[in-house]
């Protein structure tokens, strides 16, 4: 894999290498220890603190105008976070580190998601502090949407045309 800036989130800013480790959500093609990364396109998505519960989507060609005024509505961003309000005191006191990871030896796990692995340690090229997540997100164009509860959004976005992706709802 060439030219895909790849990208791994974390609370620990002391990562000197990223080992192979067993996938914590269960994918059919994974059969082995792995590094996991997200692609700079999606990295929106891993741009809150580990545990916090959110819902990632956006609408592609494939996705139909109903869904599409219905889930993102009248924006000019081109993705959406949702999380639930009780996470936000938690996003703003939380920093982050942003670790490059190089492209060299990650396949594509999942394109709607943005997710790459490999079965090989990794060690970074740079890693980048983010102190203010809310002032991130908002420099990328990402709305981010606070909802007393994710479990409505979630049971809807399932069954939409719209790329989606859910991360941590083991944590609701």
């Amino acid at each position: 894999m060439d030219n895909e800036r790849l990208y791994h989130i974390s609370e620990d800013p002391t990562i000197k290498n990223f080992l192979p480790r067993v996938s914590p959500s269960s994918f059919d093609s994974i059969k082995a220890k792995v590094v996991f990364a997200i692609s700079e396109k999606l990295l929106h998505n891993y741009l809150l603190p580990r545990d916090c519960p959110r819902i990632g989507f956006y609408a592609t060609s494939k996705s139909n105008k109903e869904d599409i005024e219905k889930f993102i509505g009248p924006t000019c961003a081109a993705f959406i976070v949702a999380v639930e309000n009780k996470w936000l005191q938690v996003i703003q006191q939380t920093t982050l580190y942003v670790y490059e990871l190089p492209s060299a030896n990650f396949y594509l796990l999942d394109e709607c998601a943005g997710y790459y692995i490999s079965t090989r340690s990794v060690s970074p090229l740079s890693v980048k502090p983010v102190s203010n997540i809310l002032a991130e997100l908002t420099n990328r164009n990402i709305e981010l949407r606070l909802t007393p509860s994710l479990l409505p959004l979630a049971g809807n976005i399932k069954n939409s045309t719209l790329n989606y992706s859910m991360i941590r709802l083991r944590n609701l």
